[in-house]
C-alpha cells in the first residue's frame, strides 16, 4: 500500500497495538524470489511497515551481515529497475507502506527530483538515507514534499541537543532513533541510556519515534511499550532466514509480531 501521510497511518495503527513493527529486506539477497517469500511472511504476520534496501557497494551504516547481503545482491545483478519493480509489486499487493532504504549516492546519481518521482511512481511512501545528514538534504526537500514522500531522519545518543532539535524540526513520518552508535546488527540492551535518549527526542518532537539498530527479541519490543511508536528489526530476521530458511524466519517474525501488544 501507499500512503500520503505516514504519520497518520502510524497513529491509526497505534489504536490497535502498543508498538508497531517495521522490518527490512535487502533487495536481491538471497534472491528476488526469496525477497517475495519474506514479504509474504511479513504480510502473514501483519507487519506494520517495511523498508526495502537498495543494494550499494559501500553500505557504511550496515554491519557484516548486511554488507554481505549488499555485495551478493550486486553480484546477482540487481539493478535499479529490479529494485523499483519489486517495490511496485509489493506496494500493489500488501497492506503495509514500503520505505526505500539506501545510500545517498543512488539518489544523487539518479538526480534528486527523478529519484523522488520514481520512488513515488513505484509505490514508495518515504525513504531512509543514513549517510545523508539533515543539513545536507538541500534539494531533496522540495521533490520529497511534491511527491508526498516522508524523508525519515536518523538521530543517535551522541547527537547534541542542537542537532537533535534540527533533526526533529524536519521530521516527517517518524524519527529513526539509533539505539547505539555504530553499525547495525549487534544486540542492543535497552538500558537507562536508551531511555534517556528517547526522552530527549520526545521533548523535541511530536512525531512518532522509531527505535532500531540491534533489536532482535520479543522481549525488546515489550520493553519499548510506552517509549516509542515503532520498533525496527532487520539483522536478526535475516540471521533467522540464513539459519533456517522461511520456516525459522516465519517463527521468529510471528513471535515479534505478537510482542507488539
Amino acid at each position: 500500500m501507499q500512503t500520503d501521510s505516514l504519520e497518520t497511518y502510524i497513529r491509526e495503527r497505534l489504536q490497535q497495538r502498543k508498538v508497531l513493527l517495521m522490518t527490512h529486506a535487502v533487495v536481491g539477497y538471497p534472491s528476488l524470489e526469496a525477497n517475495w517469500q519474506m514479504l509474504e511472511i511479513m504480510q502473514e504476520a501483519g507487519v506494520d511497515l517495511v523498508e526495502l534496501q537498495m543494494p550499494f557497494s559501500e553500505p557504511i551504516a550496515d554491519g557484516p551481515l548486511f554488507v554481505k547481503a549488499n555485495e551478493e545482491a550486486l553480484r546477482n545483478g540487481i539493478r535499479w529497475q529490479d529494485y523499483f519493480g519489486l517495490l511496485r509489486r509489493a506496494s500493489d499487493t500488501f497492506d503495509f507502506p514500503v520505505l526505500m532504504m539506501g545510500y545517498v549516492n543512488t539518489a544523487f546519481r539518479m538526480g534528486y527530483a527523478a529519484f523522488c518521482e520514481r520512488l513515488r511512481d513505484s509505490g514508495g511512501s518515504g525513504f531512509i538515507i543514513p549517510d545523508l545528514p539533515v543539513e545536507e538534504f538541500g534539494e531533496l526537500w522540495k521533490p520529497s514534499e511534491k511527491h508526498h514522500l516522508s524523508p525519515i531522519m536518523l538521530c543517535t545518543p551522541t547527537s547534541t541537543d542542537k542537532r537533535l532539535q534540527e533533526i526533529c524540526e524536519h521530521a516527517n513520518g517518524f524519527v529513526y532513533c539509533v539505539a547505539r552508535k555504530g553499525v547495525t546488527g549487534k544486540t542492543t540492551e535497552l538500558d537507562v541510556g536508551v531511555t534517556e535518549f528517547l526522552q530527549r527526542c520526545r521533548k523535541l518532537t511530536s512525531v512518532p519515534l522509531g527505535l532500531g539498530f540491534g533489536l532482535s527479541q520479543p522481549e525488546h519490543l515489550k520493553t519499548l511499550h510506552g517509549h516509542v511508536e515503532v520498533a525496527i528489526v532487520g539483522s536478526a530476521l535475516l540471521r533467522s532466514w540464513e539459519a533456517g530458511g522461511a520456516e525459522q524466519y516465519r517463527t521468529h517474525l510471528m513471535l515479534l509480531a505478537e510482542a507488539r501488544g
